[in-house]
């Protein structure tokens, strides 16, 4: 069943990506008012919104949502393109601001990791980062379900040079990579398990936090940076690095994870239009395992 699906969608998804940029987003415009009649996560959304936002009305909340299904139609297909996308369409589409300290941390042969969130179109920003770089980017991700498809999407993420590894295999390649300079890349902002997580106030919702990136980071002592995805406009983006820690060993508990949420959070603010509201981020509560 899946081979069948696989077979009869990815004609589909490959003329996607075979569509000029302008035609892409006319076929983005079409999509947003279909996934609007089917009611695609809606109450998710305005949920999410609105415990995120407790001073905005529900005009607000409403335009916001609106705003965000847009994105999200226009993110999808951008992830489809990635399929026919050239090096040189890589790059402009989605600049990688480089820095002299990053620069100089390679230069020393000093790996990195890097946290950051499903904001903006954080599948161009791998690309963007490795074709930018000199670091060997390393993306911790979950597969998919379906093998056809994730064999698909893993030629998408690694056509430019970035490696992948499964979230559960990220010790083992860690260790194996330890002679090279990496950069090892986590989606930090995933809703995390209840057993081990760090908890916050994240857009005034108690959360919980993925520890992995800050564990690995105190254990091998690698900077920690955060990646910032700004899209300046539709179909065009920027990546910037932050540094967040220099020696994670030096760190206290949870430094690493509050530090990370409060500089998504901080971005999110600014312009939310630009991340994944529609994933469940907030199904565990802190109450249930107290």
């Amino acid at each position: 069943m899946q081979a069948l699906f696989f077979y009869v969608t990815y004609p589909l998804v490959y003329l996607i990506a075979s569509l000029s940029f302008k035609t892409l987003y006319r076929v983005s415009d079409l999509l947003y008012h279909i996934l609007r009649l089917s009611g695609y996560r809606k109450n998710v959304v305005v949920e999410n919104l609105r415990n995120s936002f407790p001073d905005k009305d529900e005009a607000e909340i409403e335009m916001l949502c609106e705003q965000y299904f847009r994105y999200l139609c226009d993110l999808i297909l951008e992830t489809f393109k990635t399929l026919r996308m050239t090096e040189k369409e890589a790059k402009e589409r989605c600049v990688f601001n480089t820095t002299p300290w990053l620069e100089d941390l390679y230069e020393k042969k000093k790996s990195i990791i890097i946290v950051m969130g499903h904001y903006g179109n954080w599948e161009w920003a791998g690309p963007s980062f490795s074709l930018y770089t000199n670091y060997q980017l390393v993306v911790i991700y979950r597969p998919l379900s379906n093998t056809y498809f994730e064999n698909m999407m893993a030629g998408m993420r690694t056509k430019f040079g970035t490696r992948i590894t499964p979230v559960n295999n990220t010790l083992r390649k860690m260790v194996e990579y330890r002679n090279e300079v990496t950069a090892t890349a986590f989606i930090a902002d995933q809703t995390a398990s209840q057993r081990d997580a760090y908890w916050t106030t994240f857009l005034n919702q108690e959360t919980a936090v993925f520890t992995g990136p800050e564990k690995l980071a105190a254990k091998f002592n690698y900077p920690v940076v955060y990646m910032n995805v700004n899209r300046t406009r539709r179909g065009y983006y920027t990546v910037s690095p932050e540094l967040l820690f220099m020696e994670p060993k030096e760190a206290r508990e949870g430094d690493i994870s509050e530090a990370f949420t409060n500089r998504l959070e901080k971005e999110i603010v600014r312009d939310p239009v630009v991340w994944l509201w529609s994933h469940r981020r907030w199904k565990h509560k802190r109450e249930n395992i107290l």
